[in-house]
């Protein structure tokens, strides 16, 4: 079973920067797909970014461009997600999720079938 590990949310001024990780298990780590997403409270779930299993594709969400960059470890079986210059409207659940269907966008979250619980983002002002 596929399962995967959010961690290194927390508080930060805005301005700031966190580096989230998300822990892979379950899948040979080489042939999954990730993605971000993020659910702020009272609004949608969202695209963030995207990389593909080798790292060389990567996408990204407008309002992240320029400030987030998404990484992955093929060898410890971990992405991550390096996040400056943060801002209040960063604040959010961060989810990372492992991508399934060929058939979807991948900012279409219903093409993930492999989702972590979430890690916590608050960015003050």
């Amino acid at each position: 079973q596929v399962q995967l590990v959010e961690s290194g949310g927390g508080l930060v001024q805005a301005g700031g920067s966190l580096r989230l990780s998300c822990a892979v298990s379950g899948r040979t780590f080489n042939t999954v797909t990730i993605g971000w997403f993020r659910q702020a409270p009272g609004k949608e779930r969202e695209f963030v970014a995207f990389i593909s299993r080798n790292g060389g594709g990567t996408n990204y969400a407008d309002h992240v461009k320029g400030r987030f960059t998404i990484s992955r470890d093929n060898a410890n079986s971990a992405v991550y997600l390096q996040m400056n210059s943060l801002k209040p409207e960063d604040t959010a659940v961060y989810y990372c999720a492992v991508k399934s269907s060929s058939r979807t966008l991948v900012t279409d979250d219903t093409g993930y079938d492999y989702w972590g619980r979430g890690t916590q983002v608050t960015v003050s002002s």
